[in-house]
C-alpha cells in the first residue's frame, strides 16, 4: 500500500504536535506494521484551501494505491465572520449560508472531480468540529459546519467514494492541538481510520468513523 494525503493541516500537523508525531509519521509506522513494505506521502499543506489541490495531486507519486483527501476546514475558517455578521430574519441569515454553500460546493465538486480521475480508491473527510472556547461561537460554527459536511457527505456518496467522518473520529478535547489543528492523540485515531480504509475491504461509499 502506498497512502497518499492531500489537503491542509489535519494531515499537515508536525507545527502543532511539538515532539510528537504527526499523522504521516503515526500513518506510516501504522502501514509498516500492516505491511512491511507499505507507506505514506504527504502532499498536504498547511493552510491549503480546495483551489490548491490540484497543484497537490500533481505531485502524485506514480505508485499510489489510494489517496485521502481532508480540506475544506480553511475555506470555511475564510468565511467566519459571517457567524457575526448582522441578519433581519432567520430566512436572511440562511439565504446568507446558503450563499455560501453554493460556493463550497461548486468548488469542492471541480476539486473531486480531478482526484476522481485518478481511479485510485479515494476516501474523503468531512470537517470536524472545531473546538472554540467561546460557546456560543463553537455552537455557531458546528451549525454552519454541517452545511459544509453534507455537501461533502453527497458528493462523495454521488462518486462512490469512501467518507472518514472526523467529527466521529475526533470526538475529544484531547484530540485537538488547539482550537482546529489535531493533537498527536487526534493524529493516531486520524492514522488509524485511514488505515482501516486502506486496508480493508469495505464496499464503495463505506463510511469510516471508528477509532
Amino acid at each position: 500500500m502506498h497512502v497518499v494525503l492531500l489537503g491542509d493541516s489535519i494531515f499537515d500537523n508536525a507545527a502543532y504536535v511539538g515532539r510528537d508525531p504527526d499523522v504521516r509519521t503515526q500513518l506510516q509506522a501504522m502501514l509498516q506494521g500492516a505491511k512491511e513494505s507499505s507507506k505514506a506521502t504527504l502532499l498536504a499543506r498547511d493552510g491549503a484551501t480546495i483551489a490548491e489541490i490540484g497543484a497537490q495531486s500533481r505531485e502524485m507519486p506514480t505508485d499510489a494505491t489510494h489517496l485521502v483527501v481532508s480540506v475544506g476546514g480553511n475555506d470555511a475558517l475564510g468565511a467566519i465572520g459571517l457567524l457575526e455578521a448582522k441578519a433581519t430574519t432567520v430566512a436572511d441569515a440562511l439565504g446568507q449560508l446558503a450563499t455560501i454553500g453554493d460556493a463550497f460546493r461548486r468548488d469542492y465538486t471541480a476539486m473531486l472531480d480531478h482526484v476522481a480521475a485518478r481511479r485510485l480508491p479515494t476516501a474523503v473527510c468531512t470537517i470536524y468540529e472545531p473546538r472554540f472556547p467561546e460557546a456560543a461561537l463553537r455552537r455557531a460554527a458546528v451549525t454552519a459546519l454541517a452545511l459544509l459536511n453534507d455537501v461533502i457527505s453527497r458528493e462523495a456518496y454521488s462518486r462512490g467514494l469512501a467518507l472518514i467522518d472526523l467529527r466521529l473520529v475526533c470526538d475529544q478535547d484531547e484530540d485537538f492541538a488547539n482550537p482546529i489543528e489535531p493533537s498527536a492523540h487526534g493524529g493516531a485515531k486520524i492514522a488509524r481510520t485511514i488505515l482501516n480504509f486502506a486496508s480493508g475491504s469495505a464496499p464503495n461509499a463505506a463510511v469510516f468513523a471508528s477509532n
